[in-house]
């Protein structure tokens, strides 16, 4: 007696038009899905970077990542979604690095050195850093984008770098209580070196790391050497 196929394996092995094609299994479909989203998603952050979010357009999107301009409504519903999802791929996890950290064994110093090192190594001269100036440049005129990376990526960043400040001042590492109420100061070198990159960079090169440690100097106070 001859079994009747599964509702599995007759939608796996079933036949489309006369050619014969083998239906894709949903496993595959899932799989050109995500394949074409990170391509849309690359070729976004490449014309944003080349062009300004303002002047960057879908078909100029859906051209360099070889689909259609349809293709990428099934994935993203407009431009400023496309640049949300750049942000939470590039960028809010080297946020996300510091506020999972756990409470540092040795002095608060090291641990902001530490980290702050890596940011500036992670988007000095990078796509990161592109996408950081984009949105210097170009948050006033477009506030939605500006809320979603302050909620994103600012606050967070903000509030993990209090809490360090906070440590450091009960710790005694720090004096000045102040700082825990403007914990910007703190990273502000990271932001200058941004800017500073794109701006006046060939004029005056900047040593990032350098000045982080200087900045680092003036909160707790000279590194003593042994």
């Amino acid at each position: 007696m001859t079994k009747k196929p599964t509702k599995a394996s007759a939608t796996h092995a079933s036949v489309k038009g006369s050619a014969g094609s083998v239906e894709v299994p949903p496993s595959n479909r899932a799989t050109r899905a995500a394949e074409r989203r990170a391509a849309i998603v690359e070729a976004a952050m490449e014309e944003f970077i080349a062009r300004g979010f303002a002047a960057t357009r879908l078909d100029d999107i859906a051209k360099r990542a070889g689909v259609a301009k349809g293709t990428i409504y099934l994935h993203f519903k407009d431009k400023e979604s496309m640049f949300e999802e750049l942000v939470r791929i590039v960028i809010v996890p080297v946020v996300a690095r510091l506020t999972a950290l756990p409470p540092p064994a040795g002095s608060v110093r090291d641990l902001i050195e530490a980290f702050a090192g890596n940011f500036l190594k992670e988007v000095i001269g990078t796509k990161r850093g592109d996408l950081v100036r984009l949105i210097v440049a170009e948050g006033p005129r477009f506030p939605a984008v500006a809320d979603f990376y302050y909620r994103e990526v600012v606050s967070r960043g903000i509030a993990a770098m209090r809490a360090l400040i906070e440590l450091g001042i009960a710790r005694g590492e720090i004096r000045e209580k102040d700082l825990a109420r403007y914990p910007q100061i703190l990273v502000a070198p990271a932001m200058i070196a941004v800017i500073w990159q794109s701006l006046f960079a060939r004029h005056a090169p900047l040593d990032a790391q350098d000045m982080l440690r200087v900045h680092l100097d003036l909160i707790f106070g000279e590194r003593r050497t042994t």
